[in-house]
């Protein structure tokens, strides 16, 4: 078991490193290829592409390491926004209070999944996939199927914007990306939890071998139920990045926004077969991606070219994943 546990680990990491360079090599070609993307400009974009992906797959990682799947985030994450702007607009609720609506709302879908598939017996794939579509619509129902815009420049609310990009017009510091910093902060806080406390070595645990893990006495209800809940709350989290960075959110969005971060999780050495993964692992994976999608334009290739190239590494790397397991027996 131990040496087992030590190949797990050194797989993890060489596909890790193996992610890192990738996404060095990837900078540097487009830097030599690119017209002028090695700009400050051209950088911040890269960031700001990565705030409402790299949110979304932190949480989506502790889904994956048990095992399981989220397909409901990035509908999640637009309906969540779109009722919280919707209480700000036409209801009148203070910004701050609209935060916190959105962030419950993201704890109460995650938990519905957890329940569903730990409780419910459902499988993850179709107890997510049937919440995707239930957030999809309920965002339309919701805003009446209108576009909701959030507060901009100096009107009331839009303060929360400087969380994620400082506005201050005409002053030194503004453009700068805050929401990286908080990106970072947030990585590292999960990654402590995941690998340092007992819930998230239970969720690794459950991963590895969710029998087992409930015969040694372990609640697996409860913690396969947590991983959803974080699932949940960092969707939630999502939504609010993405409205402070884009101006306008449109009703029945937020499909294949899920994609994009399972893929940067996967990409960044995460198993789906449950039992391995890292937080650090998956921002890399998630800015693999936004180097793509920022990238490509500068050497002559549309961002929907991203799928494509996406779509071969993800195989890959699913490939490396499967490789490694039929190695270590």
């Amino acid at each position: 078991m131990a040496e087992q546990k030590k190949g797990k680990l050194g797989s993890i990491g060489t596909q890790k490193l193996v992610a890192v360079l990738a996404l060095v090599v990837l900078f540097i070609f487009f830097c030599i290829a690119g017209t002028n993307f090695a700009q400050y400009s051209t950088f911040i974009s890269i960031l700001d592409s990565s705030y409402y992906i790299g949110f979304l797959a932190i949480g989506v990682t502790f889904v994956i390491i048990t095992g399981g799947i989220d397909l409901s985030i990035g509908t999640v994450c637009v309906c969540c926004a779109l009722i919280g702007g919707t209480l700000f607009n036409k209801a009148g609720l203070p910004m701050a209070l609209c935060m916190v609506v959105i962030l419950i709302l993201g704890i109460l879908f995650g938990m519905a999944n957890g329940l569903m598939v730990s409780v419910m017996g459902l499988p993850a794939f179709i107890a997510t996939l049937g919440m995707m579509m239930i957030t999809r619509g309920l965002g339309s129902i919701v805003t009446a199927t209108a576009s909701v815009t959030f507060p901009q420049g100096e009107s009331a609310g839009s303060w929360f914007r400087n969380i994620f990009k400082f506005q201050g017009e005409g002053l030194p510091l503004a453009g700068i990306p805050t929401g990286f910093i908080l990106l970072i902060v947030l990585a590292i806080i999960m990654s402590i939890f995941l690998n340092k406390t007992r819930p998230g070595r239970y969720i690794l645990a459950l991963g590895s071998n969710k029998e087992a893990t409930r015969l040694s006495g372990v609640n697996v209800v409860k913690w396969e139920t947590l991983a959803y809940v974080i699932s949940g709350f960092f969707a939630a989290l999502a939504g609010i990045s993405y409205a402070a960075v884009y101006l306008t959110i449109m009703p029945g969005t937020g499909n294949g926004y899920e994609l994009d971060a399972i893929a940067g999780v996967v990409i960044g050495g995460t198993s789906l077969s449950g039992g391995v993964g890292s937080v650090s692992g998956t921002l890399i994976g998630v800015f693999i991606m936004s180097v793509l999608k920022t990238g490509l334009p500068f050497v002559g290739l549309q961002p929907h070219y991203q799928l494509f190239i996406t779509g071969f590494v993800l195989i890959i790397a699913v490939f490396a994943d499967v490789y490694n397991r039929r190695k270590q027996g």
